[in-house]
């Protein structure tokens, strides 16, 4: 009797083992592990990987904040190589849309350092950067958050405004090929055949502020550091929506005479029918030709949304 129980146990203790272990599946030229719950869920790979590539609920989320009112928490910090303090600003920002236009102002600010120059324009690259993704001048009007067919293009741009045009692609659509960016466009395509097999991919489930999501995780293979710049980043979308909730990746690239080494976390909420942002955290350290290296970070909190 002992016998059969033991051989019984040990034949439902290898069961329960091999349904626990991970699966690997092919889709097109990309090897995905699933995760043992995604497994007992006959989950569509194919489709859901399909939905990963064109998906706009990121970048939309961003888009409908022009077409709201809300409150902006803003901290920027610059440091130097001792990773201390040497310019800051902290401040209160409040966002108001009327007759098709919105506008900003600036409810409390706290600067140090040299973050402005004396004509108030930032004196660092981040800064500027970071402004003109979150701080809205004057007022801007006939805006929506409609995503058309090309929504970045750094066409008929250079300088700074390319350069901004280029950050927003990095930030609001990792993942497509960004041109204009000298020996690394095609680096940044991480859904494309031949640059994702540079990764280890996997699909899981779990809760992300009590949401059940379903979480993408794409990680550069051991070695393969040098053919590619998002080295990983790892998305949370809703299992029912499938939109993005989060979002946490971190980009890095030498070229020599210009590198950067990039981190960042985005938390998505809810405002009625909307996506909406409601964290951004980023830590970068970049060094381009002709300027000095700079290392910044900074938090943008978004929350009361009207």
């Amino acid at each position: 009797m002992n016998y059969l129980v033991l051989i019984l146990f040990f034949l439902f203790s290898s069961q329960s083992f091999a349904y626990s272990q991970d699966s690997t599946i092919q889709v097109g030229q990309q090897f995905i592990t699933l995760k043992p719950v995604i497994i007992d869920t006959k989950f569509n790979v194919p489709a859901f990987i399909n939905r990963v590539k064109s998906d706009t609920s990121f970048y939309k989320a961003f888009k409908n904040l022009h077409v709201l009112g809300y409150f902006a928490i803003n901290d920027i910090l610059m440091l130097d190589k001792g990773q201390h303090v040497i310019a800051s600003l902290h401040s209160t920002t409040k966002q108001t849309r009327f007759n098709n236009c919105r506008s900003m102002q600036t409810m409390e600010e706290k600067v140090t350092g040299d973050m402005y120059q004396p004509n108030h324009s930032f004196n660092y690259y981040t800064a500027t950067l970071y402004a003109s993704l979150f701080f809205t001048k004057d007022t801007v009007c006939n805006e929506s958050n409609i995503i058309g067919n090309k929504a970045f293009s750094v066409k008929d741009k250079s300088g700074m405004e390319k350069h901004k045009e280029q950050l927003k692609m990095l930030f609001f659509n990792p993942g497509q090929s960004i041109p204009g960016l000298p020996f690394m466009s095609g680096k940044t395509a991480i859904y494309d055949d031949d640059v994702a097999s540079n990764y280890d991919l996997s699909i899981d489930m779990e809760l992300h502020n009590k949401m059940s999501c379903y979480v993408f995780k794409q990680k550069v293979k051991p070695g393969r550091e040098d053919h590619v710049i998002v080295d990983e980043m790892t998305t949370w979308f809703n299992d029912t929506t499938f939109q993005v909730v989060a979002r946490n990746y971190s980009l890095s690239y030498d070229a020599g005479f210009y590198d950067f080494n990039v981190t960042m976390e985005v938390e998505m909420t809810q405002y009625k029918n909307l996506l909406v942002p409601s964290l951004i955290r980023y830590n970068g350290n970049w060094k381009t030709i002709f300027k000095k290296r700079e290392h910044g970070v900074f938090t943008a909190t978004l929350f009361d949304f009207q």
